[in-house]
């Protein structure tokens, strides 16, 4: 393949109320100024065709595509008729040249990529890995519909979902796809709608299966709905309309996490917490429910010049943290990095924590919903005894605290309490597993622990909750 340069505009999806943090690693990483769509949990941004390598990198972003075609206003007509008719005739008139390069080129990175992992084998590349297929993976909804017309199979809503049978390794399948653009046989397809809006008059499905009716008959592709080879995106928000082709098999999240638990935060929404704390250089960040490790382990990865402390009273929980960095200290001894993380691994009691008073700089943890981990009745008990253990060992006038919790009402009930001590900046609103949940984000008042009636209370042991 030759080697061009373009402009391309990219679309990601990220995690729902990060979007301006997203926006802010595009900038800062790749100089490109990002704009937010108008329906939550997407961005996009413009890049040369050099730079589509850097952005696998990007911690923000989930799932990748390269935009075809977008409309801001775009006029559907009102009968589902006219509709299908105007899916087939833009299908014709989309400039698909320049995205199919990009997505072409996209192919040749993956490809440098699966050889420099096959260079250095290691057990975490046959399950587990971010690349490459497991048995472990997330299973699609199964709420998702599929239909048939003719040969052609749609599929709508599919996420996180790697669509090669386990026992095709990433070269076969890029081989494979050679063979079709160089016209041995053609290219494998399948179109995947998202709608939102409720002033259409036609369904997610009759517009994948109308628009993929239509991309079949332009291109002469064969449709197949699990070993495709280009996924055409259909993403529509009331009269927002965006054609593009995705660039990731499955999300850019499945990155540092091999030893999962019953709650394991995303690594992208674990960025995204780290990076509203501004961690500074020398900064002790402690996160006192580390579950698996998620957060700790993204941000020793990310700025390792702050040392992380970690710990859960679940010994469970910590021996899968262990087990998480062990995984990312030999993928990175076998990539000929440096090794080492700056991140230590403690089981202990979050309401007595063995840390000194006033020498935690940022605390920032995924605390129990209520739901799969402890009860909304233990958290009336357990998040004061939270609060004040965290203030008493974070540092007053400079110490902050990222906390993401669902029980809105028994977090702000127990912030209320500890009022002298904690001063609430701001809060990000964002979607954990279909759940509403908040980012809080805590100022550390100037008040030294000690001297307010709230930090008087002997601290609740945290054990049984």
């Amino acid at each position: 393949m030759h080697e061009f340069d373009q402009t391309a505009t990219i679309g990601a999806t990220v995690p729902t109320g990060f979007e301006l943090t997203a926006a802010e690693e595009v900038q800062e990483k790749l100089d490109a100024t990002a704009r937010v769509s108008k329906n939550r949990g997407r961005i996009y941004f413009d890049i040369t065709t050099d730079k589509l390598a850097k952005v696998h990198h990007l911690k923000s972003l989930d799932n990748l595509f390269v935009v075809v075609k977008e409309y801001d206003n775009y006029q559907f007509k009102a009968t589902k008729e006219e509709v299908q008719l105007d899916w087939q005739e833009l299908a014709a008139m989309l400039p698909w040249t320049n995205a199919l390069e990009v997505w072409k080129l996209n192919n040749s990175i993956r490809k440098k990529k699966g050889r420099r992992k096959r260079a250095n084998p290691t057990k975490s590349d046959q399950c587990g890995n971010v690349s490459t297929k497991c048995t472990d993976a997330v299973p699609s909804d199964p709420e998702e519909l599929w239909v048939d017309l003719e040969a052609l199979e749609v599929k709508e809503n599919q996420r996180d979902v790697s669509p090669q049978p386990e026992n095709d390794s990433e070269e076969e399948k890029l081989s494979e796809i050679q063979d079709q653009e160089s016209g041995v046989i053609p290219l494998k397809f399948r179109v995947t709608c998202n709608r939102a809006g409720d002033k259409h008059c036609f369904t997610s499905n009759d517009a994948a299966r109308d628009f993929g009716g239509a991309v079949q008959e332009f291109f002469q592709w064969k449709a197949d709905m699990t070993k495709f080879d280009v996924e055409v995106l259909l993403n529509i928000h009331n009269n927002e309309v965006v054609i593009g082709i995705a660039l990731t098999v499955e999300s850019l999240h499945r990155r540092n996490i091999t030893h999962f638990g019953p709650t394991t935060l995303r690594s992208t929404l674990a960025y995204g917490m780290l990076r509203l704390c501004k961690p500074q250089v020398s900064d002790v960040i402690v996160d006192p429910m580390c579950g698996t490790g998620a957060i700790p382990l993204e941000g020793a990865m990310e700025w390792q010049n702050s040392f992380f402390l970690a710990g859960d009273n679940n010994d469970t929980a910590v021996s899968r943290s262990v087990n998480n960095i062990k995984h990312i200290l030999k993928r990175t001894h076998d990539e000929g990095r440096s090794p080492g993380l700056p991140l230590d691994i403690v089981q202990w009691d979050l309401c007595n924590l063995p840390m000194r008073s006033s020498s935690v700089d940022i605390i920032i943890t995924d605390m129990p919903f209520g739901k799969r981990m402890g009860s909304r009745k233990k958290n009336w008990e357990l998040y004061p005894s939270c609060l004040r253990e965290m203030a008493r060992v974070c540092k007053p006038g400079t110490g902050k605290a990222v906390l993401l919790t669902q029980d809105k009402k028994c977090f702000s009930k127990a912030l209320l309490q500890m009022g002298a001590l904690w001063q609430k900046s701001h809060t990000v609103w964002v979607n954990v597993g279909g759940l509403h949940a908040g980012v809080f984000v805590l100022k550390r008042t100037a008040v030294a622990f000690g001297t307010t009636s709230e930090d008087v209370t002997e601290p609740h042991t945290a054990a049984e909750s």
